[in-house]
């Protein structure tokens, strides 16, 4: 059980670096650039749909994180890295840790 509890541990804090390092290239694999959403795309078709874009929305928070210029917030860095903790959680107890 301990082992378990330890790699749920390093999950949280690998999670959470690596989220922020990866943020802009996962963004970028649904169409979210450095010149704004690239046509033909999921986010072009987000933004079709939500026709003008609010300042401090999801979306223009993703296209900003995309752009480079806004850092990932910190409940996305949580998420990420409860996302890997859990995980990792499973992964130990289904190989017997």
């Amino acid at each position: 059980m301990a082992r378990t509890v330890v790699l749920a541990g390093v999950g949280m804090a690998v999670g959470s670096i690596v989220t922020p390092m990866l943020a802009a290239p996962v963004l970028g694999l649904v169409g979210f650039s450095a010149a704004g959403p690239v046509a033909g795309t999921m986010a072009a078709g987000i933004q079709s749909g939500l026709g003008s874009v609010a300042a401090g929305s999801s979306f223009a928070l993703a296209q900003s994180i995309a752009m480079g210029g806004a850092a990932v917030p910190l409940a996305g860095v949580a998420a990420g890295g409860a996302i890997l903790s859990g995980a990792s959680f499973v992964i130990a107890k289904l190989s017997g840790a």
